[in-house]
């Protein structure tokens, strides 16, 4: 029963904690609660970690793409052969007919081309972010296999001591049975608690070769490598603000950030869904060369040049469509950041007072419950 309650309280400790450390590990360094040996196991995990690196790419993928989507388009280039009589295909019959080079370029409505980079550069930030996320989770996922590894370690550690203190036990019982002072049940009931042991030692070293598994898979290491748990781990001594944690968060919160920039990037979304109504620009320059006469008579050649336009006819089914879209999404946009801020407010406000009552629980059993629960095992073992 007691050793029920140390492994609940343990697992929820630390879970605890490290949930409200964890963004302060990688955005405020200075306050972390963890131990040096920690810290490195994380740095290698970040070091090494292949979904890190393809992520990183990708954000560098975007950012390079946001110019280039603020760019103009390719201008265009283009030859031709312009009013040739059908009879004879003779360039120097009719007058009008001429060779035709050109050129044309695609210019559009003022501000779209810097909305369109804006709107890239908005996707890159979101990735950038996602980036710090997955950092924060491989970071937790590497704590709680750490601590998981620790509170298994000292398991191990106990039942060695139980496994030492059952056999003097059950030499005890059978050195008073053999002289007639005892009977014979105390041996087969140290007999049985002494098969208990073993049966757990074998679980508890099952359990830590999968846990160094998972460790050594979390920091991508290509062979297996034994885990040594180091207990360097300092009192948690955590002096909790809700107002603070709550500020940190909003400022911090991968996720939080996330849907501020889904937010921007929406708001972007809908002044480039204005601009569509306007149109862009065509010009073209054209050259058109033209033979001397069959008399032998010089013509003269000649340049053309052109402006269009494209005609919103078909807003209604089109830009005010794309519009009425772009303002849908923003308001989502709206709808899921305030979502998750009133969320997370909830979540610190619960896990900060679960954290102070497992402070008060841990001192509880620092300097009241394991005290004497030492006095009472010496009294058990003298008896």
């Amino acid at each position: 029963m007691n050793m029920h309650c140390l492994n609940h309280f343990s697992r929820i400790a630390l879970f605890a904690i490290f949930i409200i450390t964890a963004p302060l590990f990688a955005l405020a360094a200075e306050r972390i609660w963890a131990s040096e040996t920690l810290k490195h196991l994380i740095q290698e995990g970040l070091e090494n970690n292949q979904s890190l690196k393809s992520i990183e790419a990708q954000v560098e993928a975007l950012n390079e793409l946001a110019p280039a989507d603020g760019s103009l388009p390719d201008p265009r280039l283009g030859i031709g052969v312009l009013n040739m009589p059908t009879d004879t295909f003779d360039f120097d019959q009719e007058p009008m007919t001429q060779k035709q080079i050109f050129i044309a370029q695609k210019i559009p409505w003022a501000g779209k081309r810097a909305l369109r980079s804006e709107d890239a550069q908005w996707s890159a930030k979101q990735k950038e972010t996602m980036l710090d996320a997955q950092r924060l989770m491989l970071s937790k996922d590497i704590a709680n296999a750490w601590y998981e590894l620790g509170f298994i370690t000292k398991s191990q550690e106990i039942n060695d001591r139980m496994i030492e203190l059952v056999d003097r036990i059950l030499n005890a019982a059978q050195s008073r049975y053999e002289t007639g002072r005892g009977l014979q049940q105390n041996i087969f009931q140290a007999q049985v608690e002494r098969s208990k042991l073993d049966t757990e030692q074998i679980s508890l070293k099952t359990k830590h070769r999968i846990i160094e598994n998972r460790i050594n898979s979390l920091l991508n290491r290509t062979t297996y490598q034994p885990v040594v748990y180091i207990n360097d781990i300092q009192d948690p001594d955590i002096k909790l603000s809700l107002p603070e944690l709550e500020s940190l968060a909003q400022a911090k919160n991968p996720e939080l950030k996330i849907r501020k920039y889904d937010i921007q990037q929406s708001k972007t979304r809908i002044h480039l869904a204005e601009k569509d109504y306007w149109p862009d620009f065509d010009i073209m320059a054209a050259y058109g060369q033209r033979d001397e006469s069959r008399s032998g008579q010089d013509r003269a050649d000649f340049f053309s040049t052109t402006v269009s336009i494209n005609l919103p006819v078909w807003k209604n089914s089109r830009q005010d469509r794309k519009l009425a879209a772009a303002k849908a999404m923003h308001q989502a946009s709206v709808q899921s950041y305030e979502n998750l801020l009133e969320n997370i407010s909830h979540r610190l406000d619960g896990l900060a007072t679960e954290i102070i009552n497992l402070q008060d629980n841990y001192y509880l059993y620092q300097r009241t419950l394991l005290p004497q629960t030492n006095d009472w095992a010496r009294s058990a073992i003298d008896a």
